[in-house]
């Protein structure tokens, strides 16, 4: 209407968790972090990331690498009840000489265990940084040895299951009976499992919350708890959003694991923008650009040049 004010411009508000620090290196909102995914099995859910041999292993490190990776994470069991078994001493089998073969390639990679079994976790002792438990605890030695090892812990949420156990008739009901419910419960123990790390002697910067979306959740739950990934950020710890080609993306969409790229980023740059800072990825080059351009939006990275329209840009500065 003709002669009303203009609308006051307020700063947006975005939450900003703390960096994650391991190996000296800090990320952050203005640098996310983003964590390939080599899984050194036969099995894996998704056909792209299956590296039995230990030679394609580390050419998926290799690679991942070179698309911009900040964290390489390896796996040697998949996460369903589906596939094959594995022992504690194939799993270290598996992870150990990926592990040491990427850290005699790359002495300042920050390099991660995928496993909840505290064996395996001692067994890569000098070679890993962090510690991903996937099933919250699962193994309450596991935290302690992560401590001993001087390596940051992934603490996650899945819905009180074991491992490998996919979820069946999962219902979250605190009382106030409403679907906020799962997302109360991640809080809680998300929280509970930060202080039990700091007080087996992990610094706060190397603790990586995970609200663990798919594990222990229907797909409704897991778009509600990615829907609240600044409710977890507001807890005071790095966030870790594992979404990849997961079935949260697969049943929304209703697509197979191969054709999930698209909505796999659409929900890391939401996550992204909601405070969450590290992204476990199987694909690091579009994950890598997806979570620099979020940061660049939220005015936490600046561009990597910025010549458009400035004086002097000239052609330039033009785009065709």
């Amino acid at each position: 209407m003709a002669g009303m004010s203009p609308p006051v411009v307020r700063p947006v508000s975005l939450p900003r968790p703390p960096a994650l620090v391991l190996r000296g290196r800090a990320l952050d909102a203005g640098h996310p972090g983003v964590m390939a995914v080599v899984n050194r099995t036969r099995d894996s859910f998704w056909a792209g990331n299956r590296h039995a041999a230990l030679e394609d292993a580390m050419a998926a490190v290799h690679e991942a690498v070179a698309q911009g990776a900040d964290i390489v994470d390896v796996g040697g069991v998949r996460a369903g009840q589906e596939g094959e078994h594995v022992g504690v001493a194939e799993e270290i089998d598996r992870v150990v000489p990926v592990l040491e073969a990427a850290r005699q390639a790359y002495p300042d990679l920050v390099l991660s265990v995928d496993t909840w079994r505290s064996e395996v976790a001692r067994a890569c002792a000098g070679v890993v940084d962090l510690v991903n438990d996937t099933w919250a605890g699962h193994d309450p030695e596991l935290v302690h040895v992560a401590a001993g090892l001087g390596a940051g812990v992934v603490v996650s949420h899945t819905g009180g299951l074991p491992p490998r156990t996919d979820p069946v008739d999962v219902v979250y009901a605190d009382g106030q009976g409403d679907e906020l419910a799962v997302v109360r419960d991640v809080l809680d123990v998300l929280a509970r499992g930060a202080r039990v790390a700091v007080g087996a002697g992990i610094p706060p910067e190397r603790v990586l919350v995970d609200p663990t979306v798919d594990f222990g959740k229907t797909t409704r739950h897991s778009l509600v708890t990615l829907r609240h990934t600044a409710d977890v950020a507001s807890l005071g710890y790095p966030v870790l959003q594992a979404l990849s080609r997961k079935d949260v993306v697969g049943e929304t969409l209703d697509l197979e694991p191969q054709d999930r790229l698209e909505g796999n980023l659409a929900a890391t740059a939401v996550a992204a923008w909601l405070g969450a800072g590290v992204f476990r990825a199987h694909d690091v080059r579009a994950t890598r650009r997806a979570v620099d351009m979020v940061a660049s939006i939220r005015g936490d990275r600046p561009p990597a040049r910025a010549v458009r329209g400035e004086p002097g840009a000239g052609a330039a500065g033009r785009t065709p």
